[in-house]
């Protein structure tokens, strides 16, 4: 087991690490629309708020030596479920033809009062 360090992403704001790989798989932490220089939220709606989250995700992914194509599942924190079809269409934009496995729920709060957090679970062949 290895813990991974993304020198580019956001720091971690609590005791856990950007991620964990194990064999061929890598589990990462939830992340947030963190920007890594501020660690500011970036973004005032749901669109820009998961754009921020998806290449966050994918700072973390590179730093495991992955990359989107390799996610095959994710969990989707969303604040408002009523922001669900607008988060959908970035998160389609992001994956084009890839699509993992997805698990999204409406939670009461997120960190720094985000919009959105989402963790995922990748395999690297």
């Amino acid at each position: 087991m290895n813990t991974v360090f993304a020198p580019d992403a956001p720091k971690a704001i609590g005791p856990y690490c950007h991620a964990i790989r194990t064999g061929n798989l890598i589990f990462c932490s939830g992340q947030t629309p963190l920007n890594p220089e501020t660690m500011l939220i970036e973004g005032i709606n749901i669109t820009e708020q998961t754009n921020v989250v998806l290449h966050n995700l994918e700072t973390v992914l590179k730093a495991a030596n992955a990359n989107r194509s390799h996610i095959i599942k994710t969990t989707v924190f969303l604040k408002n479920f009523a922001d669900f079809e607008k988060m959908n269409k970035a998160y389609e934009a992001f994956f084009g033809d890839h699509k993992p496995a997805r698990t999204t729920v409406e939670v009461s709060r997120l960190p720094k009062e985000a919009l959105v957090e989402i963790e995922c679970v990748a395999e690297i062949p």
